[in-house]
């Protein structure tokens, strides 16, 4: 199957007051039509970053110090700002996490919608409308002909949400990029919108990367995880395997650490220690000093590669658990 999103060797870095971050450190991944593939990982592990390298959005304080992004034929860093402008809210979109704030204030949630469209589209203003008010019913939104004339202050947390995912998906874009895009919602609406996501990925080929913390939503949503740790993918796999024999230490800590319903007995083990600091990794593994498995090889080794531990089922470890 061709690969819609192609990320090689990515290493981005950015420059602070206090030090260079190195944000995301040779990250791979590819991603195929329709899959729904899930980034998974803690707070400032780099996920946000590398979905703003895609885009092709990263800060002036931000470069890319080497490797390469492909969307389907594009090389998206060697792209100019006309390419990029062809691309963003057509082909691809991202959704934020903090959707209000991305919503324009003065503007209605129908001119919102209609100015995506016509962004790349000339189209009567009336087809526009009807389109405007056929994604919003999609997407579960209660009387979409009064949603448009509504501004983003009338509406709930929830319903900004479902009106950001709008305006990226009234295109039918090839991939979505949703960065936390349910972390905000009740789990009612998480569980309602996820499903909504994946039929319009069903019928509309539409890859999703969908960045996100919560091991719940990811084990709903995703086809294939890959769990990112000190800018770096430490493990990737099918979803069913990765939950099922998760091979990273880090990906079987944070599986310990969370409860499940059909196990209300279960006995949580947190993560000891605290994440990297992103200025100064060690030059070995960046999960080490938190590591319940090192080993010799593990501390005067360089940082470990992604590699097979069975068939799609990568991890970067040189001691990983066993089953």
């Amino acid at each position: 199957m061709t690969d819609v999103l192609s990320v090689e060797n990515l290493h981005v870095h950015i420059k602070t007051s206090t030090g260079l971050i190195k944000a995301v450190n040779g990250v791979t991944l590819n991603q195929a039509k329709s899959q729904i593939y899930c980034l998974l990982g803690e707070n400032g592990s780099g996920k946000t970053t590398l979905a703003l390298a895609i885009m092709g959005l990263l800060p002036e304080t931000a470069s890319v110090v080497s490797g390469s992004i492909r969307f389907n034929d594009i090389d998206i860093l060697n792209a100019n700002d006309a390419s990029l402008n062809s691309i963003r809210g057509k082909e691809i979109s991202m959704v934020f996490q903090d959707a209000r704030a991305a919503l324009n204030p003065i503007l209605t949630v129908g001119k919102q919608l209609e100015e995506a469209i016509n962004a790349h589209n000339h189209i009567p203003k009336r087809i526009a409308e009807v389109y405007s008010q056929e994604i919003l019913n999609e997407l579960g939104l209660p009387n979409p002909k009064s949603i448009v004339n509504q501004y983003p202050f009338d509406l709930s947390g929830g319903m900004c949400q479902r009106v950001m995912l709008a305006i990226a998906l009234i295109n039918r874009p090839k991939l979505l990029i949703a960065d936390e895009s349910t972390s905000a919602l009740d789990v009612t609406l998480q569980a309602e919108l996820m499903e909504r996501l994946k039929l319009l990925s069903q019928d509309f080929g539409t890859a999703i990367l969908f960045i996100s913390h919560d091991l719940g939503v990811v084990a709903n949503m995703a086809h294939h995880v890959g769990v990112m740790y000190g800018g770096t993918l430490v493990e990737s796999a099918e979803v069913v395997e990765l939950f099922g024999q998760p091979s990273h230490p880090y990906t079987w800590s944070m599986i310990q650490a969370s409860p499940r319903l059909d196990n209300p007995d279960k006995t949580l083990t947190g993560i000891m220690g605290v994440s990297p600091d992103m200025s100064d990794l060690p030059a070995g593994c960046p999960f080490l000093p938190r590591c319940n498995k090192a080993t010799v090889t593990c501390r005067v080794s360089p940082r470990p590669l992604l590699a097979g531990v069975d068939r799609d089922h990568l991890v970067a470890c040189y001691n990983p658990v066993s089953y």
